[in-house]
């Protein structure tokens, strides 16, 4: 009964845990926060456990444990609820959309408001020590996450506001950016089975009566050490006889330093640590990963964790226990076992660079759109904001952020059938013929995307598969590595530790990596950044700093100028002694910059920007330079392609600026030599012999 009482808790606590995973982006998207907040808000439940875990897991041994875990379930039940609460002192959801709502409206709205309007009237409007159940016990904590991810899939289909709005009147899908699922009734669907996880724990006894055809001489330590009147009791305090308060506080430091001072415990509790850094970053983003690389939505990409991934993690680790059980595996044998399949697994995790599609294409964002400052000429009649994000899908397969800056003229249907025609950008990007029309929503086909992301699929079942079958095997090395006394100690300060270091930073800095990959922040009413709703593929899949450019792919782009503070830093690290390559190193700043402001300031004692005699140059620097590569390279690049490059990188120049430069660099601008007209003597000839023969 005990055990079966557990597993449900354990499945109550995964489930609620993987749902908050799961709601990630609906929580995003719904109070317009970026990822890195995300991450607190995932790790701060981890943070509730730290002033506590460590001495329940201590005293817990010694008082009525199955009160501790009622009193435990009802507290995560109670916090369940409060997540969902928002949801009811707020307002509804509002998104940004020029899409009529309603069949029966007659006015014909223009998504180009200067057509209609001027802008002055625009302006002013935890595991137990039960060894032996291994097998059942987590196993039944992986399921949980199957059920939560589920349910996450299931609550990304309703709409958040449902039952309040008219479901008629919402005009966008469950596939739009916008978005936002009732990621409240989850929380109060969780909430409701973990207070019902908890009632069969007020009626356990506090130690188990050994049964009647068992002998105690048959229970090892560790069951014996919950049975009344054993022989073994010298493996653990008595239940029915604690110490006193006071002395089982003054025993808990040494007993902490005991536990440290064994080596494979502490080797395996740095290795956890790693491991699981890397592990819950991966598993907090992986649905975020999948709708915004692959194009999926919110509730397609739970589903395929809850049906695939979770499931064939439940797998590894039962069939890594089966293994241990089969193989006889003793301490050294599940060591190597289970660095082994870790090793395997993140070997296979290295595949996973080489499976990419390609950026969507959004125009004046990752394609080219010949814009400055968020209007181009196509739209440049029209007062487009460059804060919304409406989305359409042009007939030529771009996207725009707006039906606005799409240079659209009107618009005919209503909701999701709204169709915009006359779309002047359209037309701009290379489409001379049909009605330049853009539909609602954006665009969502990716060349050869769907068959990658089968293969995405596929390899990460295998290596989740594979990494979790060592599962098993390093959780019994956690416990046959300690004395019996010390495991509800080692297995409680191992779950401190791990969710203090793993659980709680981890989905921090892997949300704030993920911000910087970002292109189109969203802004809030009240003013600042807010949720993010475009991403860079390709950046994202690297986890790695990029430029929140509105042109990435001008190689004349202008390089970031160090700030004042950077350059006086520099010469406050100099003055001291210290040399240029250490001040690079220190400050992230090239050698050859940090000392060409050094002589700077030795020569004219400042730091600032000197003025320059005559006229400023037109073309930095910076850009005479890249203007240099670009001809070297290939030298048929013509002065029109480089006066374009130019101006999407927001420099305006003429072709003779740039025949100027070029000059000065030494570098000759030819024009194709046209054929000579013909000298009369040369018609005269032409025709003699045209009349001869």
């Amino acid at each position: 009964m005990f055990l079966v009482a557990l597993s449900f808790a354990y499945f109550a606590k995964a489930l609620s845990g993987s749902y908050m995973k799961s709601t990630i982006t609906q929580l995003e998207r719904r109070f317009d926060i970026p990822s890195y907040l995300i991450g607190v808000i995932d790790g701060s439940f981890e943070m509730g456990n730290l002033l506590v875990i460590a001495f329940v897991s201590y005293f817990g041994a010694r008082l009525h444990r199955p009160k501790i875990i009622a009193i435990g379930c009802v507290l995560m039940a109670v916090g369940t609820f409060i997540i969902a609460l928002p949801h009811f002192l707020i307002g509804r959801y509002k998104f940004e959309t020029s899409i009529r709502s309603s069949v029966n409206s007659t006015n014909n709205l223009s998504p180009c408001p200067a057509r209609l309007l001027s802008p002055v009237a625009l302006a002013s409007g935890d595991v137990l020590p039960e060894v032996q159940s291994a097998g059942c016990v987590q196993t039944i904590a992986v399921i949980g996450p199957v059920f939560g991810y589920l349910l996450g899939s299931l609550c990304a289909k309703i709409y958040v506001d449902i039952g309040f709005v008219s479901m008629e009147s919402i005009t966008i899908t469950p596939g739009d950016a916008r978005w936002v699922g009732a990621w409240w009734l989850g929380y109060l669907i969780a909430g409701v089975i973990t207070l019902l996880s908890a009632i069969p724990f007020w009626f356990l006894p506090r130690s188990l009566p050994i049964p009647a055809e068992q002998s105690l001489a048959q229970c090892s330590p560790e069951q014996a050490s919950f049975i009344k009147d054993s022989p073994h009791l010298e493996h653990k305090y008595q239940a029915d006889e604690p110490a006193s308060f006071l002395e089982m506080a003054k025993d808990f430091i040494p007993t902490l330093k005991t536990l440290l001072g064994n080596p494979v415990y502490f080797i395996y509790l740095c290795v956890t640590i790693i491991q699981l850094n890397s592990l819950i970053g991966m598993v907090t983003y992986k649905p975020k990963y999948i709708e915004q690389h692959y194009g999926q939505s919110a509730s397609k990409a739970n589903f395929l964790m809850g049906t695939i991934n979770i499931p064939a993690v439940a797998l590894g680790i039962f069939f890594g226990g089966l293994l241990m059980k089969r193989l006889k595996l003793d301490i050294m044998g599940a060591a190597k076992f289970a660095i082994g399949t870790s090793l395997i697994g993140y070997f296979l995790s290295l595949f996973f660079f080489a499976m990419s599609c390609e950026n969507a294409k959004v125009a004046g964002i990752t394609i080219p759109y010949n814009r400055v400052n968020g209007v181009s000429g196509c739209n440049s009649q029209c007062v487009c904001s460059e804060s919304d994000w409406d989305p359409v899908c042009g007939e030529n397969g771009i996207t725009y952020v707006s039906p606005c800056l799409a240079g659209c003229q009107a618009s005919t249907g209503s909701g999701k059938n709204t169709v915009f025609f006359n779309c002047s950008c359209v037309a701009t990007a290379g489409l001379s013929s049909g009605n330049l029309t853009a539909s609602a929503g954006h665009c969502t086909q990716r060349q050869d995307c769907d068959r990658v992301f089968s293969y995405f699929l596929a390899l990460s079942v295998i290596t989740s598969f594979i990494i979790s079958l060592g599962g098993t095997p390093g959780y019994m090395v956690l416990i046959r590595c300690i004395k019996p006394q010390l495991k509800s100690l080692a297995l409680g300060f191992h779950t401190l530790t791990t969710r203090t270091l793993a659980g709680i930073p981890a989905p921090i800095y892997f949300g704030a990596i993920i911000d910087t990959t970002c292109l189109k922040w969203g802004l809030k009413k009240c003013g600042g950044k807010g949720a993010c709703w475009l991403y860079n593929t390709t950046a994202y899949r690297h986890l790695s700093t990029t430029s929140n450019s509105h042109t990435p792919n001008s190689p004349l782009a202008n390089t970031k100028e160090l700030s004042k503070d950077t350059r006086n830093k520099i010469v406050d690290l100099h003055q001291p002694g210290k040399t240029v390559s250490a001040i690079g190193k220190q400050l992230g700043v090239k050698k050859s910059t940090v000392g060409a402001i050094i002589r700077k300031w030795k020569t004219y004692k400042t730091t600032d920007n000197l003025p320059q005699s005559g006229a400023p140059r037109k073309i930095s620097p910076c850009g005479v330079k890249m203007i240099t590569r670009t001809v070297s390279k290939n030298p048929r690049t013509t002065r029109r392609d480089l006066v374009n490059d130019l101006q999407r990188a927001g420099t305006k120049v003429t072709k003779a600026t740039i025949s100027n430069t070029l000059r000065r660099q030494r570098l000759k601008s030819c024009s194709a030599r046209r054929v000579p007209l013909l000298k009369p003597v040369h018609v005269q000839a032409r025709l003699r012999f045209a009349r001869e023969y």
